[in-house]
């Protein structure tokens, strides 16, 4: 390979997101670079991305990753669109409502872990808030990237409410659920085992916290899924293919060895309660991940038609200006075989 050569596949692979290292004489043993970015900070339900890192199944697929972490579910898709990651761990509606607007831009999903709709907006339980119609006039507060919060004008339509009466205010991450506790709002956006978890940490009781969960009036989405860009799926299927078969190792290692999962996280996070971190890793198996199509399909994959009325009902509600196909959010051809898919969580 000559120098000129050498250096244009260095410049055109970057700009997807992974870094090929240098040829040496023995190529077949280089590792592609990937860095990815997750959806939240480090915690129990990541325990088997960092499952795979430690027993090596990235490294066995040829690839040297990097994760990061997150600020919201809805945060990875930018991120990945634009170069910054070339993976992200991000909610697919935040992928839809991308590519209705940047179709050429726009990411693609190819492994949804989370299969049941976990958004939700948290209020105190002593407070007057029971129904979505109790909303208006109360003040909310949720992350910019925060996946329930930017499905929330979807939510109105479907709950039948006014979102223009009710006062949306942006706060950082780690102060969603203090900010609840102590009224400095009415209530915040986000999963419900990301807040539950929190709070619990912070020495909140479950019955003090009450919920109104999207899936309840008729939102029934997919939720976060493995996002990679089309560009990388494109001129590097190989790298993709592994990936999604490193990380389903990982999830099933995880299945069978929860504590292990958890011990994982507490590696790159010595300062997490292992115990609350099991719960909330078990709190999202059940809740998150346990539709009863994965008996069928394997957990990653999905139901097309189910996904394509999630896709109607996104550009209904918020006035997209075009209805993304399901194969431009969602692909298969890197899954592996539905043999090798979780089917059964616990």
């Amino acid at each position: 390979m000559t120098f000129s050569a050498r250096n244009f596949l260095i410049a055109a692979t970057a700009a997807i997101g992974i870094a090929v290292p240098m040829m040496t004489a023995a190529p077949a043993a280089a590792e592609t670079k990937l860095k990815m970015v997750l959806n939240w900070k480090y915690q129990g339900p990541q325990g088997w991305f960092f499952l795979a890192q430690d027993r090596g199944y990235f490294k066995a697929a040829g690839i040297d990753i990097t994760m990061d972490q997150g600020n919201g579910s809805g945060a990875p898709i930018p991120l990945v669109a634009s170069g910054t990651y070339g993976v992200g761990f991000g909610d697919i509606n935040a992928l839809i409502q991308f590519a209705a607007t940047k179709p050429k831009e726009a990411p693609i999903a190819v492994y949804v872990m989370y299969n049941q709709p976990p958004f939700t907006i948290a209020v105190r339980a002593d407070s007057a808030i029971k129904t979505p119609k109790d909303l208006v006039g109360k003040k909310l507060g949720g992350a910019a990237g925060d996946g329930a919060l930017k499905l929330f004008p979807a939510f109105c339509d479907i709950a039948k409410i006014d979102c223009s009466k009710i006062e949306v205010t942006n706060m950082q991450p780690n102060l969603r659920e203090q900010m609840l506790m102590n009224k400095q709002v009415d209530g915040v956006f986000g999963y419900v085992n990301t807040i539950r978890f929190s709070a619990k940490l912070m020495g909140v009781s479950d019955k003090d916290i009450r919920y109104i969960k999207y899936g309840d009036y008729g939102m029934d989405l997919y939720s976060n899924a493995i996002i990679v860009s089309k560009k990388l799926t494109e001129e590097h299927p190989e790298v993709v293919k592994g990936l999604i078969a490193a990380i389903n190792h990982g999830l099933k290692d995880a299945l069978k060895d929860p504590d292990a999962a958890i011990a994982a996280v507490v590696k790159r996070e010595p300062l997490i309660k292992a115990s609350v971190e099991k719960e909330r890793f078990e709190a999202t198996l059940h809740d998150e991940m346990n539709s009863p199509e994965i008996a069928k399909i394997g957990l990653g994959n999905v139901d097309k038609a189910r996904l394509k009325k999630s896709i109607d009902i996104l550009v209904k509600a918020n006035k997209l200006p075009r209805t993304p196909a399901v194969d431009e959010i969602y692909t298969d051809k890197f899954m592996p075989p539905v043999a090798d898919l979780p089917k059964k969580l616990f």
